[in-house]
């Protein structure tokens, strides 16, 4: 025993150098594994992202429309700001309930929209349901001077209607015959047209004879 412990003594450095050897050699070698494991979990391609844009609906003005108005509402109570012509493409952003008004980007007005009568446009895709904007009301109301109006107004007194008169009755003139035969005798005028025409005739002879 007493020979044995100078041995042990002698041996126990070296002991501990062969565990912090065998302790250095297996941590590598399992952080090694540990660290493989992890890399061939990761994806060693690119994963592709999808980015897709939204499709945006258009509207073409359809080519028997020589040009339309576009206005800033849905509804011919809206002021017009602007015109498309005929075949024109322009992006559109949604319509009315009634699917009768289109809304439309219109750049150089306020907000950068405006409206479109949709019979007169062909729309090129799907369009969701859009708020109208509230209707315009007049900036002043028009009054009437009622003494402006007064000066104009101008009364015509009711007139009686003439009313019929009938005629007099028509008189109708009656004539008397003379009476047949008797009365005073009475010389018959084709006897004195007669003579007068022997006389003539006589004097024509005469002024012949006397002529020769």
């Amino acid at each position: 025993m007493t020979g044995d412990g100078p041995t042990l003594k002698r041996s126990l450095p070296w002991l501990l150098i062969c565990v912090l050897v065998l302790l250095m050699v297996w941590k590598p070698g399992q952080l090694l594994y540990v660290q493989a494991g992890t890399a061939a979990q990761i994806p060693t391609v690119a994963i592709p992202t999808v980015t897709s844009s939204p499709s945006i609906a258009t509207i073409v003005v359809t080519l028997d429309q020589e040009q339309i108005n576009v206005r800033a509402g849905p509804g011919m109570d809206y002021p017009i700001v602007g015109v498309l012509i005929a075949g024109q493409r322009v992006p559109a952003l949604g319509r009315t309930v009634g699917g009768d008004w289109v809304q439309i980007v219109y750049p150089g007005v306020a907000g950068g929209t405006a409206w479109v009568y949709a019979p007169l446009v062909t729309i090129e895709g799907s369009l969701p349901l859009v708020e109208p904007p509230p209707t315009p009301t007049p900036r002043t109301t028009p009054t009437v001077d009622p003494t402006l109006a007064a000066q104009f107004l101008i009364e015509v007194p009711p007139t009686r209607l003439p009313t019929f008169t009938p005629p007099p009755p028509m008189v109708y003139p009656t004539f008397s015959r003379p009476p047949v035969g008797g009365g005073e005798a009475r010389f018959p005028v084709a006897f004195a047209i007669l003579g007068f025409g022997i006389l003539g005739l006589f004097g024509t002879l005469l002024s012949l004879l006397r002529g020769r």
